[in-house]
Parts: C-alpha cells; structure tokens; sequence
C-alpha cells in the first residue's frame, strides 16, 4: 500500500515490467564474456601487470559493492522493495538517491568492470556496452515510465534535479 499524491492510499500490484531481473542480466553478460574468452580468445591482454589488474579491478568493485549496498539500504529504510518484480511503494530521494537516480545499478556496473578486470577478461569488457544498453532501455526506460505514471509530478521533479547515473 502507498499513498498517491493527493494523500490517498492505494493498493497497486503492477510493476515495472522489465525485461529481465538486472542482476541476472548483469551475471548472465558476466558469464558470457568469461566463456566466450576461453572459447574465443582476443589478443588483448596486457602481459606481466596481474597485481595492477586485481588491485584496480578489485578497487572498483568495492567501490561498486559499497555503492549498490547504499542504494539497497535506502530502499530498506523505505520499506519499498529492491527486485523488480515487485510494486514499488516509496519513491526514494535522499542519501545515494539524491546524487544518482540509479545508484545500485551503477554499483553493478562497477562490480561488473572490476571483475572484468581482475580477470583481464577482454569479451566481459566487450560486452559492457551492449549490456549498458539492455539495462538503460529493457529496464531503466521502463522503471522510470512506471515511476512516473506511479508518482506523477514528484517524481518528474525528481528526475529533473537528479542525473541518471552521477
């Protein structure tokens, strides 16, 4: 239950309706790049600087993990849930919401970059931009046209204070 903008509560089971959950869609790209460079090996890799590739890969996925998990705590103090496929019931603003609209999915991609470092994984690092696709039009597209139809103006004025990613 959540209130609408005149105050009122309102029961409302639809969802955003996305194409798939991000973190499958993330994992699922991951994978992807890991076999396809086993099974397709690129000329790529940077010889002799392993240390260089975990520590800077290991860096952003901290950073990452730090990022999403601020987002996921936001949306716990809300009482709103975090998986897709579920009603939102709070619209969140503040903390890590007010610097970036997305912020666990930018952690995601983070997380996602580090590992495909780490790993000096070249198809992972490949296959950022046509997940950066999926996850903006399969998923964001559809969460923020769900959130505006859901929280009308508020949400509008949110959007237009707050970048999408930083």
């Amino acid at each position: 239950m959540c209130k609408n903008p005149a105050g009122q509560h309102v029961t409302d089971t639809r969802t955003a309706g996305v194409i798939a959950r991000p973190p499958l869609l993330f994992l699922a790209a991951l994978l992807l790049g890991l076999v396809s460079d086993r099974l397709l090996p690129l000329p790529l890799r940077v010889p002799g600087i392993d240390l260089a590739h975990w520590v800077v890969g290991g860096s952003l996925s901290l950073i990452g993990l730090a990022l999403a998990m601020a987002g996921v705590r936001n949306f716990s103090r809300a009482s709103t849930p975090v998986p897709t496929n579920q009603p939102t019931r709070a619209l969140v603003t503040g903390d890590v919401h007010g610097r970036s609209r997305n912020p666990i999915y930018l952690g995601l991609f983070l997380i996602y970059g580090g590992i495909g470092i780490a790993a000096s994984s070249p198809w992972t690092l490949i296959l950022t931009l046509p997940l950066a696709i999926t996850i903006r039009y399969g998923v964001i597209a559809r969460e923020e046209a769900y959130l505006e139809q859901r929280f009308g103006d508020t949400y509008r004025d949110y959007k237009a204070r707050v970048r999408r990613w930083l």
